[in-house]
């Protein structure tokens, strides 16, 4: 089989306007996007790819999209756009390994004129320190003068029909003004709005703050969700009225832990200084699954019932509803604690059809009211819209909702 699995024996000799380098969770919505706008679209793999349905295959197919398993085909495009992972490493650092591999093979095959984007998540300086210098020592050209370079911090919210790429402004920062407006001009093939930064320093900034409000903000209202369980003040209701304030407030909702692959940055890349902000919303987050473990125990207690032994159902195991990825979901971390107390852990998951911790299968539950009525507490990670709600929480003998999301009384809530 091919690295692209599902594109194998696809033809891939003619020439695209586009090379998309890495098609996982940035890449392949951007090629999407690209072959929806009419830009023929190559598509060079690079690490894991994304799950895709086989009728949007089909539809990638019909309409201008090519696998490419040949590098030299990157130097057929007029714009090439790396979304390479860039994962935490041992360290805690984002690994730039799959981002350097991508920068050779693309280099090597490099032609004048190109427009080179980078949309992998990095830290404030890397298109400048790091790909530059891979891109001109592998190609011969220089960028600014040879070929275009560029960032583009990627907005991509798996799932969300609201606000899709033709309607979300793209931040564009080019190594000189004329690296910024050649890029501006292709994404403004695919978008309505581009947003022009000073430079790509800038534009990688954008992505640090952006990805860090999201994180510094949802570990406050989890601190919030344990300090109003402390005190008997219902959260939920608190949100509900806090955010009719036209002005100054945004309402985020605590859940049983932060998954996704837009992990928060501290800057320890960088070797100058730390966000203090950003390591303590960290803290408080990774600390959410053990608090959920903590609820989980003491309402199995006030009902006579121990950890040890006890039945326990998971209700969704991705990291965001409605969406397959499970990257960073607490779900993992939840199941993990709850088998070394000694509980028989089960899941139901309608995008999950068989999931493993401890390299040990979980059982997966086929009749949800069955098990609901069967487990001695019903666990909601995730707030699936095909979960009714309502009747798991008439069903259930014990149920804990994470997110807020059954009618009020209908469960325990976080």
């Amino acid at each position: 089989m091919s690295p692209f699995g599902y594109w194998e024996g696809r033809p891939t000799a003619m020439p695209a306007d586009l090379a998309v380098i890495g098609l996982g969770q940035l890449g392949l919505p951007l090629a999407q996007a690209a072959v929806s706008a009419g830009i023929s679209t190559l598509g060079y793999q690079c690490g894991d790819p994304a799950p895709l349905a086989a009728a949007d295959q089909r539809r990638m197919l019909s309409t201008g999209f090519r696998p490419a398993t040949n590098p030299a085909e990157l130097g057929r495009v007029r714009t090439a756009v790396i979304c390479a992972p860039t994962p935490r490493g041992a360290d805690g650092a984002l690994d730039l390994g799959q981002l350097a591999d991508a920068a050779r093979t693309l280099a090597a095959h490099l032609r004048p004129h190109t427009t080179v984007i980078l949309e992998s998540p990095v830290y404030p300086g890397t298109t400048e320190e790091f790909l530059r210098p891979l891109l001109e020592e592998g190609s011969g050209l220089r960028a600014g003068r040879d070929f275009h370079l560029a960032y583009s911090p990627s907005r991509v919210d798996p799932g969300n029909r609201d606000h899709t790429p033709a309607n979300t402004p793209k931040v564009i920062g080019g190594l000189t003004p004329a690296c910024t407006e050649s890029a501006a001009a292709f994404y403004g093939r695919l978008t309505d709005k581009v947003v022009r930064a000073r430079g790509p320093r800038e534009a990688e900034t954008v992505q640090l703050l952006e990805t860090n409000y999201r994180h510094v903000n949802i570990a406050l209202v989890n601190e919030m969700a344990v300090l109003c369980h402390d005190l008997g003040v219902d959260l939920w209701d608190v949100i509900r009225c806090a955010e009719t304030k036209p002005f100054g407030f945004q309402a985020f909702r605590p859940g049983p832990g932060v998954g996704g692959h837009a992990v928060p940055r501290d800057l320890a890349g960088l070797r100058t200084r730390s966000l203090r902000m950003v390591e303590l919303a960290q803290q408080v987050n990774n600390h959410m699954p053990q608090y959920v473990i903590q609820r989980a125990a003491t309402l199995l207690n006030e009902h006579g019932k121990s950890a040890r032994g006890a039945r326990v159902l998971l209700l969704g195991v991705t990291y965001k509803a409605d969406h397959a990825d499970q990257q960073g979901s607490p779900a993992k971390e939840i199941a993990t604690r709850l088998m070394e107390l000694g509980a028989a852990v089960s899941y139901h998951d309608p995008l999950v059809p068989s999931w493993s911790i401890l390299d040990r299968p979980v059982p997966r539950v086929d009749s949800l009211y069955e098990a609901a009525a069967d487990a001695d507490l019903t666990i909601l990670l995730q707030q699936h819209r095909t979960y009714d709600l309502q009747g798991l929480s008439v069903k259930a003998q014990l149920l804990l909702d994470t997110r807020g999301a059954t009618p009020t009384g209908a469960a325990h809530r976080l």
